[in-house]
């Protein structure tokens, strides 16, 4: 049989959840001929050999035969089961991921679908989400939706096992259907943003791309070793109350930081803050730690701590407080002359924690 639409069971979302479906006595399938809904908004060419079955079964326990279908492995079981059966055509014979995947994917913002998906009378289907932005109207047919919930495909989407979005780049994971938008969220094989701060940047990648993205685009400082000595000068510190000095990338112990140094409003107060942020997720920061030392006149401010993931933005990591703050009327001082002129240096280092054979951390400082 073709896969040529999916047909779903019309019914209120207030009447019925979508284990309600196994109390009731509908037979939901994927038809090929002239009868049923037909989910029509993907125009799927038929696909021979194959077909999707979940026929959920009249009475009790004959509905919930749904088998898991790892939809990663193409060659996995489809299965029979009492109630309904995920069945292959193909080489290995379980189902082709991109037409299951057409099927659960909405037609008007084109991401998965999740509970509740709705249709229209037609059996056009769309999310949650977009059916509020189409005024109550099917994109597809321009029917009226209503409150119909597509329960088949619901339960179909329950059955389904999929690989994280984020395989090509080194994820092995699979999930159900249900779960895997949570686990994308926080898969720690996902892109990173840009972490560079004077302007608002939409480009993410892993971080070989985004340290020659942060060298070539943003043209940053670029430096080696885990010491370093700057000089932040600014001629009219008064008159400047948001201020992004530019980024430098620093590159240590086979690792990328980015050092950070800004002026903005804190409270009433201004001040200028420097922070360091580390060039990978927050479980291998915490490995390193760093301290930031500013003075002059005889006096000297000294901060130390453990570098921020760049999965924390950079304004999250300042409005978070989370590194060295000078006021600026300190800060002019530590400038010198008459505190007409910014004139700050800031010195810091890098460092990894070890555990020597007695079981004391050492530092040990990069050479």
């Amino acid at each position: 049989m073709d896969m040529d639409s999916v047909e779903c069971l019309s019914l209120p979302d207030s009447t019925m959840d979508v284990d309600d479906v196994d109390a009731v006595g509908v037979g939901v399938g994927v038809t090929g001929g002239g009868g049923g809904h037909h989910h029509g908004h993907h125009g799927l060419p038929p696909h021979p050999g194959h077909h999707l079955a979940a026929g959920l079964g009249v009475g009790g326990g004959a509905g919930r035969g749904f088998p898991k279908v790892n939809v990663a492995g193409v060659g996995g079981a489809g299965g029979a089961a009492a109630g309904g059966a995920v069945a292959g055509g193909g080489p290995g014979g379980g189902p082709p991921a991109t037409s299951v995947h057409e099927l659960l994917e909405c037609p008007v913002c084109t991401n998965s679908m999740f509970p509740p998906i709705h249709q229209c009378q037609n059996g056009h289907t769309l999310c949650s989400t977009c059916k509020a932005r189409v005024h109550n109207r099917c994109p597809t047919c321009r029917q009226e939706l209503g409150d119909i919930r597509c329960l088949a495909l619901e339960k179909v989407a329950e059955s389904l096992e999929l690989p994280c979005k984020y395989c090509s780049l080194g994820c092995p994971e699979i999930f159900p259907y249900y779960s895997k938008i949570k686990h994308e969220a926080q898969c720690c094989f996902r892109p990173y943003n840009c972490p560079y701060a004077g302007s608002e940047c939409a480009v993410a990648g892993d971080i070989p791309f985004l340290v020659a993205h942060l060298r070539d685009d943003h043209k940053v400082d670029m430096h080696s070793g885990c010491t370093f000595n700057h000089r932040y000068v600014k001629s009219n510190p008064r008159e400047v109350e948001n201020a992004t000095w530019m980024l430098t990338v620093f590159h240590c112990f086979g690792q990328y930081f980015c050092l950070h140094f800004e002026a903005f409003q804190l409270g009433m107060a201004p001040v200028y803050m420097a922070f360091l942020r580390f060039m990978g997720d927050e479980n291998e920061a915490r490995n390193y730690t760093y301290s930031l030392e500013v003075g002059g006149n005889g006096r000297k401010m000294v901060w130390e701590g453990t570098p921020r993931s760049i999965r924390d933005s950079h304004r999250k990591v300042r409005d978070s407080h989370d590194g060295l703050i000078i006021q600026r009327n300190m800060a002019l001082f530590f400038s010198g002359g008459d505190r007409k002129e910014l004139k700050l240096r800031v010195t810091g280092r890098i460092w990894k924690e070890q555990t020597n054979p007695d079981g004391a951390c050492i530092p040990n400082l990069c050479s």
